[in-house]
């Protein structure tokens, strides 16, 4: 097992390297110039061009990337153009707002989405089956920012039940963190619950018709045991390999959502970022990010393990 994780961890230096050139070169392309975006429209174009000397960004772009990848290799993400910190230091600042939205958006799609999934299958061709599919279909169909609005529209702005827009750390509290955070995690995590409850019918569909679960049945087996015994523990690896994807996404494209609500998470720090050209945040903020998405796999391929003991006899 240890051989096998040092081979993945291996296999991901080949992958962060294409995701670190590929992030570097993009960045540069967005039209626009720090400089004359920290300066305004006023300043001349000495000052721009000396302060474009004093940034490095009057070194061609080549020698700025070496410079960036010689950085990395010593663990230092550069400085923050706009905000004069160390990116490392604004990447942490902005994390825990994302991560407790991803969690908690988590949360509420297995919640939703598994047993609604395990009750599509076992009701399969029924009303109930043709309902939950239709549902999981509008899910998957509907973007998080419509369904973000739609949410904030009814249960803030009518209700009046939850806060319309903003923020409070945990620091101040659980269900003050939880209030504000608790429509943006509905609106990505009913997205993401639909994804998750049409994996789970289908492969439970798949495990329900295999001989042994009409043996069990046979045998006159309780059909909760046939169902949460045997039969969704064998279709748990697609699950598990959905949820550890959608896990990824969330962390990665809560953007939007994070926007709408006004939430100081990587999705504003990215957005602040493009609007100020501030390139070394979002060269750092995005390989970070990539970097987390490539390790969630990671331990989700080693998970498959602990779910089904045949994945470690194939693997030794």
């Amino acid at each position: 097992m240890k051989a096998y994780i040092l081979q993945r961890v291996l296999s991901l230096i080949p992958v962060l390297l294409t995701v670190a050139i590929v992030v570097f070169f993009i960045m540069h392309l967005i039209p626009g110039d720090p400089a004359s975006v920290m300066l305004g429209a006023d300043a001349t174009e000495d000052d721009i061009e000396r302060l474009r000397e004093e940034l490095g960004l009057n070194l061609p772009m080549y020698e700025q990337f070496f410079n960036w990848v010689f950085g990395l290799l010593q663990g230092d993400l550069g400085m923050s153009i706009y905000m004069k910190e160390p990116v490392l230091q604004v990447f942490m600042d902005h994390l825990g707002p994302t991560l407790s939205l991803a969690i908690l958006a988590q949360g509420i799609s297995i919640l939703i989405a598994i047993p609604m999934g395990i009750i599509a299958a076992k009701k399969r061709g029924t009303s109930t089956d043709q309902m939950f599919m239709v549902g999981s279909l509008l899910g998957i169909s509907l973007p998080s920012f419509l369904l973000a609005l739609l949410l904030s529209l009814f249960f803030a702005v009518k209700l009046q039940w939850f806060p319309v827009a903003g923020y409070k750390p945990l620091d101040d509290g659980l269900l003050a963190h939880l209030e504000y955070l608790i429509l943006p995690a509905l609106s990505l995590g009913a997205i993401q619950a639909a994804l998750i409850a049409r994996m789970t019918r289908a492969s439970m569909l798949e495990v329900l018709s295999m001989n042994y679960i009409k043996t069990a049945k046979s045998k006159g087996v309780k059909e909760k045991l046939i169902i949460y015994k045997h039969a969704l523990r064998n279709a748990f690896i697609p699950i598990l390999t959905v949820v550890g994807q959608t896990f990824g996404t969330l962390v990665a494209g809560a953007v939007i959502t994070e926007t709408v609500f006004n939430i100081p998470g990587l999705g504003q720090l990215i957005m602040n970022s493009i609007v100020q050209r501030d390139y070394e945040v979002l060269q750092g903020t995005v390989l970070l990010v990539s970097a987390a998405y490539v390790f969630i796999n990671l331990i989700v391929d080693l998970l498959y393990g602990v779910v089904d003991p045949r994945v470690r006899l194939s693997r030794k």
